[in-house]
């Protein structure tokens, strides 16, 4: 059986990152799956509920959350190879094929890393912007997607604010940043205090502060 996994949640300032693995008959997967960041949310939702709802795709979810991420002993490469290979041992078994979305700029690298996590017995081939070309990554790419969508929606209600979607590039999240720093004096357990962003944001609170005196 062949089986797909992706990462979301790689790049962000705020939240956890999540991996997904989607193991079926590519020839019966839903149509219209692709990269993830090129469907809308509400297509990702519908194209995720679907194949959860089908008996015959097994999928398995992985998260590395922000605490760990932070960790000075590890690096996102590596935690990029120990969400995939988490995602992906909930699903495979013994001579299953698996295609990866290569997180590393060696792609046979990436592979080799991953398949030494995997307890079973799979072949596996890793390769940059396997979304957008094997179905089987695009189904674990929208999985992963929706997870990590659910994740920050889940995190708004906590924080009783709009965090946008948790990237730097985001004026939503900046905001909800920078503000949360200036009312409490520190980050929210939600950011990754590693982050440049986040560093930025409390250097710059902590000057706002001297400023004022």
């Amino acid at each position: 059986m062949q089986f797909g996994v992706d990462e979301a949640g790689k790049g962000p300032v705020l939240g956890s990152m999540f991996a997904a693995a989607v193991l079926a008959d590519p020839a019966a997967l839903p149509d219209g799956l692709a990269d993830s960041k090129r469907l809308a949310p509400a297509t990702r939702e519908a194209l995720a509920a679907t194949l959860r709802d089908d008996p015959d795709v097994r999928i398995g979810v992985a998260e590395i959350p922000p605490a760990v991420i932070d960790a000075p002993e590890t690096d996102m490469n590596t935690l990029t190879v120990r969400v995939q290979a988490e995602a992906a041992q909930v699903v495979v078994s013994d001579g299953d094929e698996g295609l990866l979305d290569a997180g590393d700029t060696n792609e046979r690298r990436f592979g080799a890393r991953v398949t030494e996590r995997i307890p079973a017995d799979v072949s596996v081939v890793a390769e940059h912007k396997a979304d957008d070309t094997y179905p089987i990554v695009a189904a674990a790419s929208v999985v992963a997607k929706v997870e990590r969508d659910a994740h920050v929606a889940h995190l708004a209600e906590t924080f009783d604010a709009d965090l946008g979607s948790g990237y730097p590039s985001d004026e939503t999240t900046m905001a909800f940043l920078t503000d949360y720093v200036a009312d409490h004096g520190d980050l929210p357990t939600c950011a990754r205090r590693s982050w440049k962003t986040s560093q930025r944001v409390l250097a710059a609170a902590e000057q706002s502060g001297l400023d004022q005196f």
